[in-house]
């Protein structure tokens, strides 16, 4: 009789031992546990540490509070602008209300990613596509207000941020818009080429003008430029030409530009009758006349072209055998 109640004490011990191992729930730092007592919820969560419930009566469920990553996949779609494209994004959330999650929500986890491509979706058709490639942060945040309104209320989800992780164009797009940006960079350049031309043509306008108030500025210019060429190691020849030679030109490009149709309306024939005027007769001569005549002279030899001599035709000679 003792050994029955003895092993009867071994077996309820036993059975006690294993209720209140069952009983025992370990909620980790990052966790919330919601307990169900006869399929009823209870209205006080368990924070982290250990607690003790019901076995058979209570059932605990844990809820991750920790904030989720998740991928949303890439998603085709056409803007509003009818470019196809492929955009796909990371949601990152979290539950704020874990009876509500758990509740009101068969899978918040799988509930938040097809809201997430839908959502995706709708703010894709409802974009341009240089407001979709220039402006993502503002694409972000309404994407992120689409995503939260159907999840923060009834399911005690927030979303913490969207980012759009990549938008894929057809390459037919690619090159166009690859064109588009060389032409925009030639356009820029031209443009800079062309300020730069018209900024430099004025420094060397007023620098002319500088220079033209000293003569020997312009000398000195010269000397310069032909030490910086052979400052550089080629095979460049230079060859400087006195300034006097300029003004000698200079001066000859002047003398008929100076002459006025007034002066010659003016002048009168004189009493001799050949035509020329007394400013023509005290005219001195041209500066082209002066340069021939101070010119020295070269003496050419006399240059004879002997040959033999050539007869004249018959019918150009006279009746007595002269020529005519």
């Amino acid at each position: 009789m003792e050994s029955v109640l003895s092993a009867l004490i071994v077996i309820l011990g036993v059975a006690l031992l294993v209720a209140v191992a069952r009983g025992v729930r370990v909620v980790q730092q990052y966790e919330t546990g919601i307990v169900f007592r006869l399929g009823r919820i209870q209205s006080n969560v368990r924070g982290p540490g250990l607690h003790l419930i019901v076995p058979i009566v209570d059932r605990m469920q844990k809820v991750n509070m920790q904030i989720v990553a998740m991928g949303v996949p890439a998603q085709d779609g056409i803007t509003r602008d009818n470019v196809s494209v492929r955009v796909d994004a990371v949601v990152y959330f979290r539950v704020i209300d874990p009876i509500k999650a758990v509740v009101n929500v068969q899978n918040y986890l799988f509930a938040v990613s097809q809201v997430a491509q839908t959502s995706l979706r709708s703010v894709i058709g409802q974009s341009e596509l240089d407001h979709l490639l220039s402006d993502r942060d503002a694409l972000n945040a309404r994407l992120r207000a689409v995503i939260d309104e159907p999840t923060e209320g009834p399911w005690g989800i927030r979303i913490e941020r969207v980012e759009i992780k990549d938008v894929a164009l057809p390459e037919g797009m690619k090159r166009s818009m690859s064109r588009q940006a060389e032409a925009e960079r030639e356009r820029r350049a031209r443009i800079i080429t062309a300020d730069g031309e018209f900024q430099a043509s004025k420094r060397l306008a007023a620098a002319a003008r500088q220079m033209s108030s000293d003569p020997a500025a312009l000398q000195l210019r010269m000397l310069q430029t032909v030490v910086e060429v052979a400052a550089e190691k080629n095979s460049t020849l230079v060859m400087p030409l006195p300034v006097e030679m300029l003004r000698f030109f200079d001066r000859l490009a002047a003398a008929p530009a100076g002459a006025t149709p007034s002066a010659a309306a003016d002048s009168t024939v004189d009493s001799t009758g050949d035509g020329s005027t007394p400013q023509e007769q005290e005219q001195e001569p041209e500066p082209v006349e002066e340069a021939i005549q101070e010119l020295p002279s070269i003496e050419s030899p006399d240059i004879s072209l002997a040959g033999p001599r050539i007869e004249p035709p018959a019918w150009h000679r006279t009746a007595d055998g002269g020529g005519a």
